[in-house]
């Protein structure tokens, strides 16, 4: 996935996406604010596009993307906080509190058309603790869409305990990778010595 924050997509636009480099859908995002700028990253080779600040700010343009792309173009992106026993959506990076609730914005996200949902626990991001089990539960048990789970990965156990505990379609790991602690070779052997589908 790539996103560049606050980034107009005209701006990379000069960039397409070679094919033969990926076997996975290619998923991008930031600065989406229009159905324009959605099409514009599906020109040049986007599968999908994940939409953030824009979609809680108009919740319309999730439903405008999918009438025009299909529901399965459409990521919305959920950065969320906990707060007391509850959990409040964050906007623009995780800089911004909103008042929204985050369990009553994944469900509306879905009935507006979103494909897939990718959570971001802010409280676990880059601490390698582990996902936010609990939040992903809660979210998984309210919709009928693929959830994506991020933040918190510092082992591989993780990665299986979301999937299995957190009821995930797919999980997201950025710091394991960037700072050599795996590989993506040594990640899905151990997924698929614990018999988790993966694509290869």
């Amino acid at each position: 996935m790539s996103s560049i924050h606050d980034t107009p997509p005209e701006a990379i636009t000069g960039r397409p996406v070679s094919r033969a480099m990926f076997f996975t859908p290619s998923r991008s995002g930031g600065g989406i604010r229009t159905v324009e700028d959605m099409q514009k990253l599906l020109k040049v080779g986007a599968d999908k596009v994940s939409i953030n600040t824009a979609a809680v700010k108009n919740p319309a343009l999730i439903r405008d993307g999918a009438l025009h792309y299909g529901t399965q173009c459409i990521v919305v992106a959920v950065d969320v906080k906990r707060e007391g026993n509850g959990f409040i959506v964050y906007v623009r990076g995780g800089r911004d509190r909103t008042d929204i609730d985050a369990l009553e914005w994944c469900k509306k996200a879905e009935d507006l058309g979103a494909g897939e949902l990718l959570i971001t626990s802010m409280d676990r991001d880059g601490t390698k603790d582990g996902y936010d089990i609990d939040l992903l539960k809660k979210v998984t048990s309210m919709v009928n869409i693929p959830v994506i789970a991020s933040g918190g990965c510092g082992r591989l156990s993780h990665l299986y305990d979301v999937i299995e505990s957190g009821g995930v379609s797919a999980v997201l790991a950025a710091s394991i990778f960037h700072y050599g602690t795996f590989t993506v070779p040594q990640v899905k052997e151990y997924l698929e010595r614990k018999s988790i589908d993966i694509r290869v």
